[in-house]
């Protein structure tokens, strides 16, 4: 099975380049399954229901998110109707959606494949302990499926590097996000896992992580508050191509994307 992992897909321009380049890479690669991190796609912070229904149409299987999540309040009752559109599991019990969902269509070949998300702690929120909260969700969904893709969404390169090792050859892959930077790091490790520590970003590479960079240098410089406007110039798709054995949920290869977009934003 061959599945493609996209990395922070960040606002309007981010967006774009999923619905004008997403089923080129889709055909060009022979990609089964796509997964993409959308907690950015909103004005490069959070997401709405009508921005996740254009993400699953444009050919995205399952959305991914992070701390971010929860910044558009309509996503609540959202959350709980699509279980396309994952939380991080390792929110406080109660809050709104689901933080894994296992498909199983045509696009799976009839098999199960599982998708997790999880929160780093580390210089993020006070969420709950994602080692333990993944460990529970394994325990629960590995008899369903060896097939199991999680996405990280953390801080620092550290926790990222432990989480990947932590889940050595109990998960076909660990992707890493939150950082938009592509980190080259890709590897499989010993027990069959497939690691990056940051898949990187959907969106303008001319810009601070998706924003404007002269204003992140302003408020760098000056330490003022600053209203984080969407960049727009050179946009680049950054993801991971994981090849997993549908057998034993081990994977083959993974191979790091990343595409200049050439896309027009008028």
């Amino acid at each position: 099975m061959r599945i493609l992992f996209l990395g922070d897909i960040f606002g309007k321009p981010g967006r774009i380049c999923v619905e004008k380049k997403l089923s080129e890479i889709v055909k060009s690669n022979s990609v089964d399954i796509v997964i993409a991190n959308g907690e950015n796609t909103a004005g490069g912070i959070g997401i709405t229901p009508r921005i996740c229904d254009d993400l699953l149409m444009f050919g995205v299987d399952v959305v991914t998110s992070g701390n971010h999540i929860y910044k558009k309040r309509e996503i609540y009752d959202y959350l709980e109707q699509e279980p396309r559109l994952l939380k991080p599991a390792n929110y406080p019990p109660g809050t709104p959606g689901n933080g894994y969902y296992i498909l199983s269509n045509k696009k799976t070949k009839g098999r199960k494949m599982a998708v997790a998300n999880i929160c780093g702690r580390v210089f993020l929120d006070n969420f709950d302990c994602p080692f333990r909260s993944i460990d529970k969700i394994i325990n629960f969904i590995g008899g369903q499926t060896p097939i199991i893709i999680v996405d990280f969404h953390a801080e620092v390169t550290s926790e990222k590097v432990a989480m990947g090792w932590f889940l050595d050859g109990r998960v076909s892959a660990v992707i890493g996000t939150h950082t938009h930077i592509q980190t080259a790091d890709e590897r499989i490790l010993p027990k069959g896992t497939a690691y990056i520590t940051d898949v990187g970003m959907v969106g303008p590479r001319d810009s601070v992580i998706g924003v404007k960079k002269e204003i992140i240098i302003e408020r760098f410089i000056n330490h003022m508050p600053q209203k984080f406007n969407v960049a727009t110039g050179d946009n680049w798709i950054n993801g991971v191509l994981i090849d997993v054995d549908e057998d034993s949920g081990r994977s083959r290869s993974i191979t790091r994307i990343n595409k200049k977009a050439d896309i027009d934003l008028i």
